[in-house]
């Protein structure tokens, strides 16, 4: 039985039964049956594509709200960097920051912040003897997720580090308990202001069997609105930021590989992208490079699902922000030469394949031989018209036994006009 909690969900009254999300679905996860769509909670990588392209809005991703969790009595707010590209015209973080808390939170710990260490200690990883290189960036879910159901030769390439959200939430509880030694953990509650879907599943499901610091995940959308309020006062706010330029670029494509400070690396957006970039890596159809970022959204984080702005609009931003801001203000000394075992993993993504037909290899095979015969009378056009992505997925859920009543509407047709040429002729 799956006990992966996804963070995408349908809404069925708001389907329509349109073929926009299954030809988009990266992983075919999603069917249309009964005249809807249907997601296969074994495949979904919760990518949030989906959510992009419905023209009903019938998918949507699922989050906390803000005034659910008032209760705590100490309340963290870890920022992603995507979300100082959202507001027009900022000219530097602290605004937002001071907004933070002027909305109600507590402290504020900057994902930034802990951006910079993670690209301080992953420069030192990567000078490791015997590590397996390319090393894939471990920070997008969405990545690490699809390489555990497709691609599982390269699940050890994965950066075996916690990406900057848990570390921000680990240092952050630690500082609360620090400076309150009266709080105990229960008092204390950690907010991820998140830009994607992805992140929301990670924070629900883990890393493997690593749990998450975050105890409470609320989208970059619902406070956007709640900070335009508060920022419009005019406040002059307290100057807080620790991050500088090399944290905030994490919000955008490349800004994880320019900062490991070398030129041996390689970076794709857009999950189409990166699943090629996946596959030459697993081909040894790769130049030698030593780091790879994929980001599964067009624009890196700033293109998740849960954001307000245009990605390109919000990159420009950002640009701005960060022209007048040092390059880090959390560099490490020369003399540190190894990375905390606390920053470090492995708990590693089990290797869930989503393409094996039978537990039992004969049967695969044999039911291998029946999809392709079942292809050989197919059209083999791909319409989606069947409620399956291609021809192919709809071969596999004949032999698996999901098709369920759902027929070829293009040999459907065929047959009909056969049938009508044949009824012409024997009347006339």
């Amino acid at each position: 039985m799956n006990s992966y909690r996804h963070s995408v969900v349908l809404d069925v009254d708001k389907c329509t039964g349109c073929t926009s999300c299954i030809r988009r679905c990266p992983t075919e996860a999603i069917r249309i049956n009964g005249g809807h769509a249907e997601i296969n909670t074994d495949r979904c990588i919760d990518c949030g594509e989906c959510i992009r392209v419905c023209p009903n809005n019938a998918k949507k991703a699922m989050c906390s709200k803000f005034e659910h969790y008032l209760h705590y009595k100490w309340k963290i707010a870890l920022p992603a960097p995507a979300l100082y590209g959202q507001f027009d015209g900022l000219d530097d973080v602290d605004s937002v920051l001071q907004g933070l808390k002027d909305i109600g939170f507590d402290d504020v710990y900057e994902v930034a912040k802990a951006a910079e260490i993670v690209s301080n200690y992953t420069r030192i990883f990567l000078k490791s003897e015997g590590i397996k290189k390319p090393v894939i960036s471990s920070a997008c879910p969405v990545i690490s997720r699809l390489i555990s159901l497709r691609f599982p030769y390269l699940k050890d390439n994965i950066l075996p580090m916690l990406p900057p959200m848990e570390i921000s939430a680990m240092e952050a509880r630690k500082k609360a308990k620090e400076e309150h030694p009266e709080l105990s953990d229960e008092d204390i509650g950690v907010f991820f202001i998140s830009p994607c879907a992805a992140k929301v599943s990670y924070i629900r499901n883990g890393y493997g069997d690593y749990k998450s610091n975050v105890d409470v995940v609320v989208s970059l959308n619902d406070i956007y609105f709640m900070l335009l309020g508060a920022m419009k006062k005019n406040r002059t706010p307290t100057i807080s930021s620790e991050a500088g330029m090399i944290g905030i670029g994490w919000a955008t494509s490349g800004g994880e590989s320019s900062a490991i400070l070398n030129d041996s690396y390689l970076f794709a957006d857009g999950i189409e992208n990166c699943i090629q970039v996946l596959e030459s890596i697993e081909n040894g159809n790769i130049p030698h490079i030593e780091f790879v970022e994929l980001n599964a959204c067009i624009g890196g984080c700033v293109g998740g699902v849960m954001t307000i702005e245009n990605p390109f609009i919000a990159k420009t931003r950002l640009q701005t922000v960060r022209r007048y801001m040092p390059v880090s203000k959390n560099f490490i000394g020369s003399d540190v030469n190894f990375v905390p075992d606390s920053f470090l993993t492995d708990s590693l993504p089990d290797y869930t394949p989503i393409s094996r037909l039978s537990e039992s290899m004969s049967e695969s095979m044999r039911m291998m031989a029946k999809m392709q015969e079942i292809r050989k009378n197919l059209p083999g056009i791909d319409c989606g018209a069947c409620g399956a992505p291609t021809c192919r997925a709809f071969a596999e859920d004949i032999v698996r036994g999901v098709a369920n009543d759902r027929k070829c509407v293009v040999l459907e047709h065929n047959k009909k006009e056969e049938t009508d040429e044949g009824a012409s002729e024997n009347d006339s």
